[in-house]
């Protein structure tokens, strides 16, 4: 996918950054030793061969001078914290941490080595399974989404910090942040700005039931899921990773919104009955924060390719709907 944050890189830079992170002696000879993964949305990845045959993958933040999201500043410093936190406190299968660098002196942004794991994308791979194939990978990734979010904080919010012991102050902080972006930038929503703050506004007294911070990845999508002969064998990408609310994970979004894909399997998995109560208003409110997300990133990104924006357009809509707000 393209997108203005990939902050594509020169081959004598690349040389230069596997010598530092593996040493002159490794460092590949001749043509055709690297070449760009394209599946993400977000980061510039790099397959690269080394001089002894080891393949790695090297991600490289956005550039400076390429505005994001308010919430993804800093989204590296975050995946880094987040893989040390599983690789501690989980069994889930992540990618290990080779060599990391945030001195700015070979990149302009922080960039990170880690092993190449020769593994399937669940989510290029989905469409052409067999339907119970597919159920038993997400049963798994279920499974794996409750073990990660069996990890506890000590504050709501950033890995980081600045965190708050009140998840209705998070969230809603979370929120008006991406509506501020998307002002700045003056994107359509399909909706009046204010209308999606009163709709927020209304139904936040439900977010004071969340008592106590999870680690969620929030972005865990079949897309960020690498499988080989029936095993979840990876996840990968846990830049967007904070204390919150386990419901907020994206493997919840398709019980409420059907356009995001059958959650049932996912569920079973994980363990979760069917939403009720508070839980059910809760995952509206995360739907419609995932749908704002989704379509302000079209602006930020770049794309020239109003599908993705249309999709999301569509996405608010129904969301706002679900809290009891017509379309305008």
């Amino acid at each position: 996918m393209e997108s203005i944050t990939k902050n594509r890189q020169s081959t004598a830079a690349l040389r230069s950054m596997v010598a530092r992170a593996y040493g002159d002696e490794r460092v590949p000879t001749g043509d055709d030793w690297y070449g760009e993964l394209g599946h993400g949305w977000f980061n510039v990845a790099y397959r690269i061969r080394l001089r002894d045959g080891a393949e790695v993958v090297l991600k490289v933040a956005p550039p400076p001078g390429v505005e994001v999201m308010t919430y993804e500043r800093g989204a590296m410093a975050t995946e880094l914290a987040t893989l040390e936190l599983l690789r501690t406190h989980t069994s889930v299968p992540v990618p290990a941490l080779d060599f990391a660098d945030r001195s700015r002196e070979l990149c302009d942004a922080d960039y990170f080595f880690m092993p190449y794991v020769d593994a399937d994308n669940l989510g290029i791979v989905s469409a052409a399974l067999p339907a119970a194939e597919r159920e038993a990978y997400l049963e798994q990734l279920g499974a794996l989404n409750r073990e990660i979010n069996s990890v506890r904080g000590e504050h709501f919010g950033p890995i980081a910090g600045p965190g708050d012991p009140s998840w209705r102050r998070v969230f809603t902080g979370m929120a008006e942040s991406v509506l501020r972006d998307g002002e700045r930038r003056g994107v359509d929503l399909g909706q009046e700005y204010d209308a999606v703050r009163a709709a927020l506004a209304t139904h936040a007294d439900s977010l004071d039931d969340v008592t106590e911070p999870r680690l969620v990845e929030w972005d865990l999508w079949d897309s960020n899921v690498l499988v080989r002969d029936g095993k979840i064998v990876c996840i990968i990408d846990h830049e967007r990773a904070f204390y919150g609310d386990p419901l907020i994970e994206a493997g919840f979004t398709g019980n409420q919104l059907p356009a995001y894909g059958d959650s049932s399997a996912f569920m079973r998995g994980y363990g979760q009955e069917e939403l009720v109560g508070t839980e059910l208003v809760r995952r509206r409110l995360y739907c419609l924060y995932l749908a704002l997300v989704m379509v302000i990133e079209t602006e930020y990104r770049g794309h020239t390719d109003t599908g993705p924006y249309d999709w999301a357009r569509l996405r608010v809509g129904e969301a706002m709907a679900l809290l009891g707000r017509t379309s305008p």
